[in-house]
C-alpha cells in the first residue's frame, strides 16, 4: 500500500528524502519483517488466552506418541494465524499489490490456511488427532495448486526472458539448463506446492520444530527472488531472470518476522501450537515462491529437513505395508530420535542446525554453475 503511495504521490515525496526510501525492494524488506513480527507478537497473549477458551481442552495429542508429549495436553492450536496476520500486514503495507507474483503466492497461502483451519477446527471439536480425511485435503490442495500453476506459467510468458521458460524445469548448478515439459510443467508446479505443504505439516510435531526451518527457507529464498528479479544480479550469476518477482523478497522477508513473533510464544514450553492452519499454508507458499522464481529443485536443497521428514512417513508406511515391519521406532523421524531417547530440545536444535546448513547449501547453488 505504502509503495503504490509513493508511486501516487512521487512529485511529492522528492521534498521528503526518508519517504524515497520506500521505492527500494531492501528497505520494505526490513519494514515487512518488522511490521509482521510486530503483529505477531501483539496479537500474542490476548489471542491465545482466547483460542484458549474457545477450545478448551487444545489440540488433541496422540496417544501413541512420546510419552513426553503427554504434559501438552491443553496447547491450544491455531497459532499459524498469527503468522499469517503478520504476513498479511507486512506485504499488504509494504508490497507490491500490482505485482501477480505477491497474488498467486498470497492466494496458496491463504487457501490452504483456511484449508488448515478447518482441519484444526475438526480435530479441536472432535477431540481427534485426526482431522479432514487426507483425500478430502488432498483434492482441496491440488485444486488451489493446479490454479497457481496455470497462472504462474500464464503471466511468465507475457513477459518471457528465456524461451520456454514458463514451462521449463531449471537444474541447480548448470548455467542455462532448461528441460522444457510443456504443459505438464503445471502438473509439476503443483507436485511442488502441495508436496512441500504436506512436508512442512508433517514436520510440525515438536515446539519450534517446523518454524525456525521454514524461516531458514523463506531467508535462503528471500534471496534468491530478490537476485533472480534482479536483471543486473541474475545475469552475473547466470541465473534465469524472472522478471517482477523480486518483489516476493518482501513476502519471505514478512514470513520471517510473522515466524518470529510466533516463535516467541511457540518456544518450549509452547503457549500455542502452529497447527494446520500455519504448516499447510507456510509450505504451501514456500512451494509457489520456488515455482515462481523458476528454483523448484533447490527448494529441495534449502528444504531438504522438510523433504527427509516427509520421505520418513512414506518408507515407513510403505515398508510396513510390505512387511509388517517398521524402519523407525516412529515416523516422522524426528518421534524416532524422541524414541531414541533424545530430549525434544536436542531433537529440534539439532534439526535447526541441518536445516541452517542445507540452507546455505540452497544458495551456493546460485554460484555454483
Amino acid at each position: 500500500m505504502f509503495y503504490l503511495l509513493y508511486l501516487y504521490y512521487a512529485d511529492v515525496a522528492q521534498d521528503y528524502p526518508l519517504l524515497n526510501l520506500v521505492q527500494y525492494q531492501t528497505v520494505r524488506v526490513a519494514l515487512a519483517m518488522a511490521t509482521a513480527m510486530i503483529v505477531a507478537v501483539a496479537m500474542g497473549s490476548r489471542f491465545i488466552n482466547w483460542i484458549r477458551a474457545k477450545q478448551g481442552k487444545g489440540q488433541p495429542i496422540r496417544s501413541d506418541g512420546p510419552v513426553s508429549h503427554l504434559s501438552k495436553v491443553g496447547t491450544p492450536t491455531m497459532g499459524g494465524l498469527m503468522i499469517l496476520a503478520g504476513i498479511a500486514a507486512g506485504v499488504f503495507l509494504w508490497g507490491d499489490l500490482t505485482n501477480p507474483y505477491i497474488w498467486i503466492v498470497s492466494g496458496v497461502t491463504a487457501a490452504f490456511g483456511v484449508l488448515g483451519f478447518v482441519d484444526d477446527y475438526a480435530k479441536v471439536t472432535k477431540q481427534t488427532s485426526a482431522g479432514l480425511t487426507s483425500k478430502q485435503k488432498l483434492l482441496a490442495q491440488v485444486v488451489v495448486a493446479v490454479i497457481a500453476g496455470i497462472l504462474t506459467v500464464l503471466w511468465m510468458w507475457r513477459s518471457p526472458t528465456s524461451p520456454f521458460l514458463e514451462t521449463s524445469i531449471a537444474f541447480p548448478f548448470f548455467k542455462d539448463v532448461l528441460l522444457n515439459i510443456g504443459w505438464f510443467y503445471v502438473a509439476f508446479a503443483a507436485f511442488t506446492i502441495v508436496g512441500f505443504s504436506n512436508a512442512v505439516n508433517l514436520t510440525d510435531g515438536l515446539d519450534g520444530l517446523a518454524v525456525v526451518p521454514v524461516m531458514m527457507a523463506a531467508a535462503a529464498f528471500g534471496i534468491i527472488s530478490y537476485l533472480v528479479g534482479n536483471f543486473v544480479f541474475s545475469d552475473y550469476l547466470q541465473v534465469h531472470h524472472v522478471p517482477g518477482s523480486g518483489e516476493l523478497a518482501i513476502f519471505c522477508a514478512a514470513m520471517i518476522g510473522g515466524g518470529t513473533g510466533f516463535l516467541w510464544y511457540n518456544a518450549p514450553p509452547a503457549k500455542i501450537f502452529m497447527g494446520d492452519t500455519g504448516s499447510l499454508a507456510l509450505g504451501g507458499a514456500l512451494g509457489a515462491i520456488a515455482v515462481a522464481t523458476k528454483h523448484e529443485l533447490v527448494l529441495g536443497i534449502v528444504g531438504g529437513l522438510f523433504v527427509v521428514e516427509a520421505a520418513s512417513v512414506m518408507i515407513q508406511v510403505g515398508y510396513f505395508k510390505a512387511t509388517g515391519k517398521r524402519v523407525f521406532l516412529m515416523a516422522p523421524v524426528h518421534h524416532h530420535f524422541e524414541k531414541m531417547g533424545w530430549p525434544e530440545s536436542t531433537v529440534v536444535i539439532r534439526f535447526w542446525i541441518v536445516a541452517a546448513m542445507l540452507a546455505l547449501v540452497g544458495l551456493s547453488t546460485l554460484k555454483l554453475r
